[in-house]
């Protein structure tokens, strides 16, 4: 009978808000944020007038979409987080019951009606990203089985869908300018090595779980120089796309940027393992810099045009 109590209990007792606040994750916010504020200021329209759009759109991205698939992850993930971080809400109790799966799939509906009344596209990006969220996470696809389609997903929702996001808004709920899809392309490749750092901290329990992320399928020094070179790729794409455009300071403030990140790189490279989160903290920031460096250089070529 204890343990009939006890599971009782547990299914009837609620989460303290604070819980639910750390299941969200508040501080993964920023990425999707910021991508969204570059697809906002890569379009031509002025802000005036439009801010109420834009924060709503910005509570789109962070604390609505972003912090489902926090939520959708950490519930499929919690036999990982047992062991890799038991102290995390759910393994650690603080989110009894299957009130994990309730708050996902809560978070999920309400950042489908926000984005339904934002425009057609905007709610077909966050449809997107919410079904890549699950799709990640959730069986039976689980894409963070495979580290390639995993980090991919991840690369789209956070920066791809974000950046698209912010300049649907922005054009009245209708698609950007290509320029601005294309940035949005390449960046979204770029955080694909971003996602390959977060796997550096969690390589034990990823292979005792199954779960091939990149450094537990080529091994800690090749998953290493891989997302370094797929951070790399897009930046030197984009440096000399905006050379094309008739950038070139903009294009300059890139490479001065990309070769910063290059000597941190050479620095990772040598203990990824240890170095991977240090690298997060001192080299993504320049990588996420120039994404408003390019923004800005399509904002300018559009009001040229237009």
């Amino acid at each position: 009978m204890p343990r009939l109590i006890a599971t009782l209990d547990e299914r009837t007792r609620l989460p303290a808000p604070r819980a639910i606040v750390e299941l969200l994750k508040p501080i993964t916010w920023f990425p999707p944020m910021w991508a969204f504020g570059c697809g906002v200021a890569a379009s031509p329209q002025p802000t005036e007038g439009r801010w109420p759009t834009i924060i709503a759109g910005l509570i789109l991205a962070g604390p609505l979409v972003c912090a489902t698939s926090q939520a959708v992850n950490d519930w499929f993930d919690r036999g990982v987080d047992a062991i890799n971080e038991p102290d995390r809400p759910i393994p650690s109790g603080r989110i009894p019951g299957a009130w994990g799966l309730y708050i996902a799939s809560a978070w999920t509906a309400l950042s489908l009606l926000v984005a339904a009344m934002l425009g057609v596209w905007v709610f077909a990006a966050a449809a997107i990203g919410l079904a890549l969220a699950w799709a990640y996470s959730a069986p039976p696809l689980r894409l963070k089985r495979n580290g390639w389609w995993g980090n991919a997903a991840c690369g789209l929702c956070y920066e791809g869908l974000a950046w698209i996001t912010g300049g649907a808004v922005m054009a009245g709920g209708v698609l950007p300018d290509w320029r601005s899809l294309t940035l949005a392309g390449l960046y979204s490749f770029g955080a694909h090595g971003i996602m390959t750092l977060n796997d550096f901290k969690s390589i034990e329990g990823d292979r005792q779980m199954g779960l091939g992320s990149l450094p537990v399928r080529l091994g800690v020094n090749n998953a290493a120089r891989v997302a370094c070179i797929v951070m790399a790729l897009p930046q030197i794409a984009v440096a000399g796309l905006l050379l094309v455009w008739g950038r070139p300071v903009h294009a300059g403030l890139i490479v001065l940027a990309l070769a910063a990140q290059a000597m941190m790189m050479s620095r990772f490279l040598k203990a990824p393992r240890e170095k991977a989160t240090w690298y997060s903290g001192a080299g993504i920031p320049l990588y996420v810099l120039g994404m408003l460096v390019s923004a800005l250089a399509v904002h300018s070529i559009l009001l040229e045009t237009s």
